[in-house]
């Protein structure tokens, strides 16, 4: 067993085997009595069963809450504090991909704060204080995409209104985290496409965001070098575990660049995500291509850059910055991504447009973006 050791941003052990760790993990933190969260899908997995049986035998009196699935809403962070509490639980093991993750670390800030989840809304004036005093949680990713693992943020829809609320705080970051490749193997070759789009779609927009942040910027030029070259053989050879080490790294790489913030496809996807029920991954990637071509005249350099790292040649910063475009679109092909809305099922509506404009993300894109240009980015889109 060869298993990495690194903090950044929180402590992280990595590679095949992590998962074996997970005993002595708890047991360092004095935890008796976790509760399991996960996914419905995940539970469907070849590698679940002995995640329990291990907990039972190392004599942990763990409960499990896996009752939902799809894109995470309030209520089933609602009856994940229940269960914590019913359970009388001192810790959180959270088990999966994005829905379980941005699940699970809710029900460790609401199973100890009070008020409403809403309250703690990131930006909200007057918006409660997250305090330090969270459970001990131990995330353990499943898909390597959102990379919420290493993330202080849950995304969180409104049950009634579907929109999306995004909860930050230091005190969200799980404090260890297994990553074992080998738990993603199981992934279907389309999920594998979709996850590995949203790690890619994070280090691209990390990079490009107008923050200042250049140790973020470093951090996402390297996920999207890493996405590029593993991607396509996640997909082709689910059991590559050299290709499933670099998508779960980029992934990790993409959440943790985006503290520097996001953009415009985030914004696109988050509204798709509300009005069609969208998988994240997948709605980032159908708008991709897209989102980049309209914030081509303002990051001809960054373009340019991320070309060269991928091994493009050219002789002007407009030719390099427009092979880039090219590699970003040939690879959507390669994995298996609708080039429009129409062929993945949805359509340009008014309230699309809407509420990519009210979504927060793009405050951080390089260019401005109006109501008007989610029309004609939407419009360019739907085929």
């Amino acid at each position: 067993m060869s298993i990495s050791s690194f903090r950044f941003p929180t402590d992280i052990r990595f590679g095949a085997g992590a998962l074996a760790l997970l005993p002595r993990i708890l047991r360092e933190r004095n935890v008796k009595r976790p509760l399991l969260v996960t996914d419905r899908g995940v539970l469907n997995c070849a590698f679940f069963p002995a995640i329990g049986a291990m907990l039972t035998k190392e004599g942990f009196a763990h409960a499990l809450y896996a009752d939902f699935g799809g894109n995470p809403t309030k209520k089933f962070v609602d009856r994940g504090v229940e269960i914590f509490h019913s359970h009388d639980a001192d810790g959180l093991i959270i088990l999966g991909g994005g829905c379980a993750l941005d699940v699970g670390k809710a029900i460790g800030l609401m199973a100890t704060h009070e008020g409403d989840l809403f309250d703690y809304e990131d930006d909200k004036p007057g918006a409660r204080v997250i305090e330090p005093h969270l459970p001990f949680m131990v995330a353990i990713p499943t898909t390597a995409g959102t990379g919420s693992e290493v993330g202080g943020s849950s995304v969180i829809s409104d049950d009634t209104t579907h929109r999306k609320f995004i909860i930050w705080g230091t005190a969200m970051v799980p404090k260890v985290v297994l990553a074992d490749p080998e738990l993603t193997f199981e992934l279907p070759a389309a999920i594998t496409a979709y996850t590995g789009m949203d790690a890619l779609t994070h280090n691209i927009e990390a990079y490009l965001a107008k923050n200042y942040h250049p140790l973020c910027e470093g951090v996402a030029v390297e996920g999207v070098r890493l996405a590029f070259e593993f991607l396509p053989r996640a997909v082709e050879m689910p059991r590559d575990l050299e290709a499933r080490k670099g998508m779960l790294m980029s992934s990790m790489m993409g959440a943790t660049a985006f503290q520097k913030g996001l953009g415009v496809t985030h914004s696109c996807a988050h509204a798709l995500s509300t009005c069609f029920d969208w998988h994240h991954g997948f709605a980032n990637a159908v708008m991709l291509p897209a989102c980049l071509q309209f914030n081509r005249d303002v990051s001809l350099t960054k373009f340019a850059h991320l070309a060269r790292v991928l091994g493009a040649t050219g002789n002007s910063t407009e030719a390099l910055a427009d092979a880039f475009l090219q590699k970003v679109e040939t690879l959507c092909r390669e994995v298996g991504i609708p080039k429009t809305l129409k062929e993945a099922g949805a359509h340009l509506t008014e309230s699309l447009v809407e509420v990519a404009f009210h979504d927060s993300c793009h405050a951080n894109n390089p260019k401005p973006c109006h109501k008007e240009d989610f029309q004609r980015i939407f419009a360019q889109v739907e085929g």
